[in-house]
């Protein structure tokens, strides 16, 4: 009885990774243990009660895995600090076991996977618990213009755990976001192509990062482009989300992408966990984003110039109302329209003959015949595409994708860096997403309050190529200074 009083207790108080370790060591916690309060929570919250739906599959081998990796701790020791670690991947993202990988579309429902992604490997070799399956925005906002972020076929509109339930979730990692808001998880995973990361974990106060693009493998991840898609962590803390970061690093064959950060696979992130980390930092601010974005309901003036002071009372040197001469050009949607068309269709017909679908073109025809349930918002976006001739040689999407690279490398971020010397550049919520997209650049989203009607608010770091270790001391710093972040109340709809 007293071991089950100290570990509900310890659970609800979303411990972290480090601190459960601990409680795992001296036998105040299981994995298996751990575990099972996850599914009663999903259980109690996500699918019943609250029913935020952030949780599109349970892996049904979740606690064999913990129990095995329970007697591995008894017999050979821990692997690393991942090890009995539940995790929860994007719908998205290939597993070889159990669960299916549909993007939260019908049409692949039923799809089984024959190898994990390479992400989910080096995760299963840390010894993390493959916990399930994240609702998503259907094919990552891929599939039509009106369609509600946090929304799938397969899944059905995954929910804000704070205030308002009409709060925006943010996408289309949504349910990634979400499920770590909530604790129904310690970890996440989720892909971004543009904000897929840091909408979200801005609209649920908790920490995601947006990593270089090639520095994470993109094999076995359904895809949206060649040029800017990544996958990254979430957490509800900056250590979590750097200890996660670490593990998912890696070379892999199968991805050219991570070919130029073969020697950054053992980079250390935890040693630039610095509350000192600010100190000196050149921290560039951000203000002229559009005119739509001061006036929307995602933009505190009050909190945003708070953070800027914590960030000074720090000892930062901050380098106010900073120019980036490319941002408020009118980007091209050449590389997006292109680089879907040939990536979603390369990976439809590499599927098993079983699937009802191997072409973008067998996709629409399978969404129309079972329009009722497929097409809520229809699929304008995926006509569009399917219309596309010439693909990766259109003169269009060549000179997109040149312009983009000049303009948000040379004529944007690094430009600008160089210009103010900067260490990192902060942006309110994730106004900054598209520009560090399209570079291929990292961001790290982080809390920084609430507004009078409890929708989260959040700043976002953003830096040059392979700067993940900069921008986690500075996020990390300004975490511990702030002490922002506050739990839902999943029960009351209010934060406390």
């Amino acid at each position: 009885m007293e071991k089950e009083v100290k570990f509900n207790k310890y659970c609800k108080e979303e411990l972290t990774i480090n601190e459960l370790q601990e409680f795992m060591e001296i036998g105040y916690l299981s994995s298996k243990e751990l575990v099972m309060y996850y599914l009663d929570r999903i259980a109690s919250y996500d699918q019943d009660g609250r029913c935020l739906n952030s949780i599109l599959e349970v892996n049904p081998d979740s606690i064999f895995i913990a129990e095995s990796l329970d007697h591995e701790r008894k017999v050979k020791g821990i692997r690393g600090p991942l090890h009995g670690i539940p995790v929860l991947l994007k719908d998205n993202i290939d597993t070889a076991d159990s669960m299916h990988t549909s993007a939260g579309t019908l049409a692949l429902e039923n799809n089984i996977s024959t190898k994990d992604a390479f992400l989910v490997e080096r995760l299963r070799e840390a010894g993390a618990v493959i916990l399930g399956k994240t609702n998503m925005t259907e094919l990552a906002n891929g599939m039509a213009s009106d369609m509600w972020a946090g929304y799938s076929s397969r899944g059905g509109q995954v929910l804000n755990p704070y205030g308002d339930p009409n709060l925006f979730v943010g996408g289309s990692s949504s349910g990634s976001a979400v499920a770590v808001a909530a604790n129904f998880t310690v970890l996440s995973i989720g892909t971004e192509t543009d904000a897929s990361i840091l909408s979200p974990a801005i609209q649920n106060s908790v920490v995601g990062i947006k990593p270089t693009v090639g520095l994470v493998s993109r094999s076995g991840i359904i895809p949206f482009t060649y040029s800017q898609d990544t996958a990254g962590p979430f957490a509800r803390t900056v250590t979590d989300a750097a200890l996660l970061l670490e593990t998912l690093v890696g070379y892999d064959q199968r991805d050219t992408a991570t070919h130029k950060s073969f020697d950054r696979c053992d980079i250390d992130y935890s040693s630039h966990l610095d509350k000192k980390g600010l100190e000196g930092a050149r921290i560039g601010v951000f203000r002229n984003a559009s005119d739509k974005f001061y006036q929307s309901g995602e933009y505190s003036e009050d909190l945003f110039l708070q953070a800027i002071h914590n960030l000074n009372d720090q000892g930062a040197n901050i380098i106010d109302n900073i120019e980036i001469p490319s941002f408020n050009r009118e980007w091209k949607l050449g590389v997006g329209l292109y680089e879907l068309k040939h990536s979603l269709d390369n990976y439809l017909s590499q599927l098993p003959p079983q699937s009802p679908v191997h072409s973008i073109s067998q996709l629409i025809q399978f969404n129309n015949k079972i329009e009722k349930r497929a097409l809520k918002y229809g699929q304008n976006k995926l006509e569009q595409r399917e219309k596309l001739q010439n693909t990766l040689r259109s003169p269009e999407y060549l000179k997109a994708k040149i312009d983009d690279l000049y303009f948000s490398q040379e004529k944007g971020i690094d430009y600008t860096l160089e210009k103010y010397n900067l260490d990192a550049i902060l942006f309110p919520s994730y106004v900054g997403s598209t520009i560090c997209a399209k570079a291929g650049y990292p961001t790290i989203a982080v809390p920084a309050g609430y507004m009078e009607n409890g929708r989260p608010f959040g700043v976002t770091f953003a830096g040059t190529a392979f700067s993940e270790g900069t921008l986690i001391k500075v996020a990390y710093a300004f975490e511990q200074a702030t002490k922002a972040r506050k739990a839902p109340c999943v029960d009351n709809f209010e934060t406390v």
